[in-house]
Parts: C-alpha cells; sequence; structure tokens
C-alpha cells in the first residue's frame, strides 16, 4: 500500500502485502547509511561553500539542508514506532522524506548559480546528491520512480541555464541516466528476492497449517476411537450379559428390567454411532441441508408429548410455552431441514432429562424478531460454570462433573451447533451453577410462508391408504432385510423383498407399489440405477422412493440426484422408517401435483 492505489496494486498481486513489506523495510534499512552519508558530505560542502560571495544565501542554503537532514532524522525514528506497521502511511513517509532531500538538492543547484567561483562545484555536488538520492531509493520502486526525478530536475536546469556549463549539463544527464538504469536492475533483482522470500513464507505458514491440520485430525480421530472404544464395550457388555441370560446359559433367566436397560444400553449405542457419522461428515464438510417451511410449534409440541412420560418416570414436570402469536397465526414457518431441527431439539431434550435429577423442564417456543425464531430448552439441572459451558460444544468432551455415570460421545452439542449454522441459525445457551441450564436455538422464519399440511395426511400416489402401503424392498443383505420388513409388517404395511436392484426393477415394472425402499449400494444393479430406471418407467406415476444407506454423504447425494424422495440410514427402528416413508410420500404427492399442473 502506497500513496497512491494504483502504484499499490501491481505489488499486491505479484505477492500481496509481503513483497511491498519487505520493500520498505529494506529501504529503511538503507536510511541510516544515507544520513551518514549527507553527514560524511557536509564538511566538504561547507568548505566548497565558503568560497562564494554571497555569505547570506550560504547561510540560508545550510539552515535548507539542516532542516533537510533533521527531517530525515525523524523519520527514521518514526519507522521505529509502532504507528509505521501501516504499510500505507509509511510508503508516503517515505515519499515525502525523499521529496524533502529533493528540496535540499534543488536549492543546493539554486545557491551554486549565485556562487561566482564556486558555481561549477557547488553544481556538481547537487548532482552528486541526486545520484546518492537515486540509489538510496531504489529498494521500492514507485519510491525510485517519484524520486528519482524529482532530484534530478534542479541541478539540470540550473546547468542547462547558463551557455557555459551546459557540457556539465550533457555529463549530468548521463550520470543520472546511469544511476537510474543501476538502481532499476538493482531493485528488479531485489524484487525477485523478496517474491522468493514471500513465497518461502507462504509454504512456511502452508506448512504450519497442514502440520496444525494433521494434529487436529489425529487427535480428532484418537478421542473418536477412545470413546467409540468406551460406548460400544459397555453398550455391548451390558447387551450380551442381558442375552446371556435371556438363553439361560448363566443360569438364571432376564427379568424385564434387564430386559429393558439392555434395550436402553443398544439404543444409547445406536444414537452415539448416529452422532459420531454425522459428525465426521461434519468434518469432511459433506453433511446436507434440505430447508423447507415447517412449523415449529407442531414439532416442539410432539417432542415435548414423546418424552413427558419419560419425564415422568424420574419426577420431573415437562412444560410446554408457545407465544400467543405463533399459536394463533395462520401463516408463518420456520425455514430449515425438518429432520435436523428434531435431531437438534431431541438432542437438546435428551440431554435435559438426562442431567435434570429434579425440578423441571420447559420448552418455549418465540420470535425473535421479524425473520428469526427461537426455540429454547430450560432445566432445573445441575448448571455450568462459563468455562465448563463453552467446553460443552467442543467435540469429544464432556463435563465429568456432571457426565459420570451417563452415555454419549461428547459430540451432540457440537454437531447441533454447527447444523443450526449449516441452516442459517445459531445455538447457544447461558447456565447457572447449581440453578440449571437454557439452550437456545435460533433459525430463520418466514411470516408469510405456509407450512405444507401434515405429512401423514399428504395423499399418496396411485391413491393408497397411507396407513396401509404396498413397499417394495430392495436389499441385498439378509438381516436388513429382515429387520425393516419386521418394522414395516408390524405398522400394517405389505411388504415384497427384492434381493438386488435389477429384481426390483422388474417388480416395479410388473407391479404396482405405493413406495419403494431401495439399499444404496447393491450387486449387479446399484440403488442409484434401479432409482433411475425406475423412475424412467414410460406410463407410470412418480413412485415415493426412500434411499436406504449406510451412512456415507456421496452415498446419500448419489441416491437424492437419481430421484429419492427421502433418505433413510441404517441401523433404521420404527421411528426413523415411519419418518421416511412420510417424507417419501409427501414429496411424491408434490411431485405427482406439479406434473398434472
Amino acid at each position: 500500500m502506497t500513496p497512491r492505489s494504483d502504484i499499490a496494486k501491481p505489488e499486491a498481486t505479484a505477492g500481496g502485502s509481503s513483497i511491498l513489506q519487505q520493500a520498505l523495510e529494506a529501504q529503511a534499512a538503507l536510511l541510516p547509511y544515507a544520513l551518514a552519508t549527507f553527514v560524511v558530505s557536509l564538511p566538504i560542502y561547507l568548505w566548497v561553500g565558503s568560497h562564494a560571495p554571497d555569505a547570506f544565501a550560504m547561510s540560508g542554503s545550510f539552515i535548507t539542508f539542516a532542516c533537510a537532514w533533521a527531517v530525515f532524522y525523524g523519520v527514521v525514528n518514526w519507522l521505529k514506532s509502532p504507528a509505521a506497521q501501516s504499510l500505507e502511511l509509511r510508503g508516503r513517509v517515505h515519499i515525502l522524506g525523499g521529496l524533502c532531500w529533493a528540496v535540499a538538492t534543488a536549492q543546493i543547484a539554486l545557491f551554486a548559480d549565485v556562487a561566482g567561483p564556486a558555481r561549477e562545484p557547488m553544481l556538481l555536488i547537487s548532482l552528486a546528491a541526486a545520484v546518492i538520492c537515486i540509489f538510496f531509493t531504489a529498494p521500492w520502486l514507485p519510491s525510485l520512480l517519484v524520486i528519482g526525478p524529482a532530484v534530478a530536475v534542479g541541478p539540470l536546469v540550473v546547468l542547462y541555464a547558463r551557455a557555459d556549463t551546459q557540457y556539465l549539463a550533457v555529463q549530468g544527464w548521463g550520470a543520472i541516466a546511469l544511476a537510474m538504469a543501476l538502481s532499476l536492475i538493482l531493485n528488479r533483482i531485489l524484487r525477485r528476492q523478496f517474491a522468493m522470500a514471500a513465497e518461502r513464507e507462504q509454504l512456511i505458514a502452508e506448512r504450519a497449517g497442514s502440520v496444525e491440520a494433521a494434529s487436529r485430525l489425529a487427535q480428532s480421530k484418537s478421542d473418536l476411537v477412545a470413546t467409540l472404544s468406551h460406548e460400544i464395550r459397555n453398550g455391548l457388555t451390558g447387551v450380551a450379559h442381558v442375552l446371556a441370560a435371556a438363553t439361560g446359559r448363566s443360569g438364571r433367566f432376564a427379568t424385564r428390567e434387564q430386559m429393558i436397560a439392555a434395550l436402553d444400553a443398544a439404543n444409547d449405542l445406536i444414537a452415539v454411532l448416529d452422532t459420531t457419522l454425522d459428525s465426521e461428515t461434519a468434518d469432511a464438510g459433506r453433511l446436507s441441508i434440505e430447508a423447507s417451511a415447517l412449523e415449529p410449534v407442531a414439532m416442539i409440541r410432539d417432542l415435548v408429548l414423546l418424552n413427558r412420560p419419560n419425564a415422568a418416570a424420574k419426577g420431573l414436570e415437562f412444560g410446554l410455552h408457545v407465544e400467543p402469536d405463533l399459536a394463533s397465526a395462520l401463516s408463518g414457518a420456520m425455514i430449515a431441514d425438518p429432520t435436523r431441527v428434531r435431531q437438534i431439539l431431541s438432542n437438546l431434550v435428551g440431554n435435559a432429562l438426562k442431567f435434570t435429577v429434579r425440578g423441571r423442564i420447559e420448552a418455549r417456543v418465540e420470535r425473535a424478531g421479524e425473520t428469526r425464531i427461537c426455540i429454547e430448552i430450560a432445566d432445573t439441572g445441575p448448571g455450568l460454570t462459563p468455562e465448563e459451558l463453552e467446553k460443552a460444544f467442543e467435540p469429544f468432551h464432556r463435563i465429568e462433573r456432571t457426565s459420570l455415570g451417563t452415555s454419549g460421545a461428547g459430540l451432540g452439542l457440537s454437531l447441533s451447533r454447527r447444523l443450526a449454522r449449516l441452516m442459517g441459525g445459531e445455538l447457544s445457551a447461558h447456565s447457572a451453577l447449581g440453578v440449571g441450564s437454557c439452550f437456545r436455538l435460533e433459525l430463520p422464519y418466514d411470516p408469510a410462508a405456509e407450512t405444507p399440511g401434515a405429512l401423514a395426511d399428504a395423499p399418496v400416489a396411485g391413491g393408497a391408504d397411507p396407513r396401509a402401503l404396498k413397499i417394495l424392498i430392495a436389499e441385498d443383505d439378509a438381516l436388513n432385510a429382515a429387520m425393516l420388513r419386521a418394522i414395516l409388517e408390524q405398522l400394517g404395511h405389505q411388504v415384497v423383498h427384492a434381493q438386488d436392484g435389477r429384481r426390483a426393477v422388474d417388480l416395479a415394472r410388473i407391479c404396482e407399489f405405493d413406495v419403494v425402499m431401495i439399499d444404496g449400494r447393491m450387486p449387479v444393479l446399484d440403488g442409484p440405477q434401479a432409482i433411475s430406471e425406475i423412475l424412467a418407467q414410460p406410463g407410470a406415476l412418480r413412485t415415493p422412493i426412500i434411499a436406504v444407506i449406510g451412512g456415507d454423504a456421496d452415498e446419500a447425494h448419489e441416491c437424492l440426484e437419481a430421484g429419492a424422495g427421502a433418505v433413510l440410514r441404517k441401523p433404521v427402528n420404527v421411528a426413523t422408517v415411519v419418518r421416511a416413508v412420510t417424507d417419501a410420500i409427501g414429496a411424491g404427492a408434490k411431485e405427482h401435483a406439479r406434473q398434472v399442473a
């Protein structure tokens, strides 16, 4: 950054401010030598000037020279101050300081014009001063191009003013041209060195960044392995003991309470694995968000009703407060990904239930401005200090004071905050030790948007009853197929199973299905290919298709690109299957309505 932005741009594009800074520092490093040169030259100048007949002019010249010297000395000291960190200001000071010496050189030439017999020596001294100035401005090109011609004007004009010194003027031109040429060559060499130094610094910075990123990744993987090892070992050990008791191998039969404990351990283990997979997907930058209009009051009301029995079992009261304007509004919707919002809120409610021993939990829904809405989950749990609250949002970090005896990977809050920010919102919290905590989820809100009706009530393609659907599942893994089939039949649906993608395409061609559930990775014909072929069948209505994936974001993206209306991640459970079927039916109905229109 130089006195003129158009001068600074070429150097900035060549290597950034680092090259400019190096050039200014190199020129500043020469300033003490420039001062020393002028100090050494001063006695010579005074001795020659003493032969001039005009003592008054000599005194004025000396005063001007001394003022320039003093100003330049001040500039050298100023460059050591914090204010000199500004490259723009520093460049201006460099040029202004050089112009001071250009003025001093010009007044030497003017004084020489009235110096009588000392005229020619004084003019040669002024030319020498101009050459010195040109040399000391060589490191920075703008300074050289501005100050070089300025210091040469005075001596050359005075030399050309009289015929008896015009021969010296020609020689002066040569000296100035040679000095400028050599300085430009020196400047070119220095700029190459500066560029190499800047590139080296950039490479060092990139290497340091890569080392730091690799260190963070290694630490993250280490934390991941340690956390999963602990959680998986504990969960599977408990399940194994109960199963051993259930089979009678331990000499005792498992009680109902033990079976419930084993089921809870298995569900906790699945939750840990799901959160870990989401967190790793987010770290890789492949976490997909599909924003749509949704009704926040209905969502949080369903979560409260779902978790009230769990709260009552612990002796806790679970309340819900909705802002009256939101409760009575006929329009307005939160703009976010329904699945991710439900995931965040389920995590917040689950934490409140996990850590609150006595008292109450309350969910609050209210507006936060015209275009924002917030959902708060408050509890009367142990509370956190500001330091603990900050660490609670860090991955794999659990607060030992409150987490003893509870399961979890320490990823829920960090993942929830990341999901909130991906949706254009924010997850924050405040807490008081011994009083409780309040977590606040804030997301975009459109007052004019209208939410679609409940997806469960959405019309089904082909006119089938949404409570009794004919579903085709394509799954090559026998265990996964059996689990999915058991859940669907438990929900009252009729299920047809295909063991590969090609068989699924053939069945979809000869039979009408209300929903098709296809594994993302299968032999013979892959999931995305099977989805494309099913949707490409001539004359068929758009069949709602659910991609059943193993957690890979790329796999999900491929299936959605092929035309899947929803994604279901393994391992499946009743809640996720119901949600996926409902979402797929709703998406299929919308597409069908759009095609008809």
